[in-house]
């Protein structure tokens, strides 16, 4: 069970991690953030569970969540927070980079470059990728990672994303800021 610190207080893993309640606890978690479909919250005392019902599929509306979830992480003045999807691989990754980047001030490249300094294994979908770049442009006004066409080949991050991403632009509905 491999549970990732993020930052002092900002935890990211997989669903096994969020059931082991002598952990949840060693740890001091008081919000577990749970991007799954298929697995409960558990019931622990003092600790608040915030549902995020997505799949992990490209055309999987993410984003609708990450101000929500980003807003509900920087709140949490208790104790830690864990976020974790079902292998915390691609979900909960995606959504601790969208909070890094509203709330720590990090640009797109320097938060996937925190994330998987911590946790290698991160691989948020090509969908997952496209709405983070939308999120980033609508922060900053501009991305910091792009699509680089098959002759690019220097930049590790958007080779990461490039192959599928720009036929997702193409067809996906962005997500609506206010």
């Amino acid at each position: 069970m491999s549970i990732s610190q993020i930052t002092p207080t900002l935890f990211l893993s997989s669903a096994e991690a969020a059931q082991n309640r002598a952990l949840v606890s060693r740890k001091g978690i008081t919000l577990i953030v749970s991007a799954t479909l298929l697995h409960t919250c558990p019931v622990y005392r003092g600790v608040e569970c915030l549902r995020v019902p997505v799949s992990d599929l490209p055309n999987a509306r993410l984003c609708d969540h990450f101000e929500r979830v980003a807003e509900r992480i920087h709140n949490n003045r208790t104790g830690s927070t864990l976020v974790h999807c079902a292998a915390g691989m691609s979900r909960s990754p995606a959504l601790v980079m969208a909070y890094l980047m509203r709330y720590k001030g990090t640009t797109l490249r320097e938060a996937h470059r925190w994330v998987q300094s911590i946790r290698p294994s991160i691989r948020p979908n090509a969908g997952f990728w496209t709405q983070l770049l939308d999120y980033e442009k609508r922060l900053y006004g501009k991305n910091t990672v792009k699509v680089l066409s098959p002759l690019e080949e220097s930049d590790p991050i958007s080779q990461a994303v490039r192959s599928s991403v720009s036929w997702l632009q193409a067809r996906s509905k962005y997500c609506r800021y206010q």
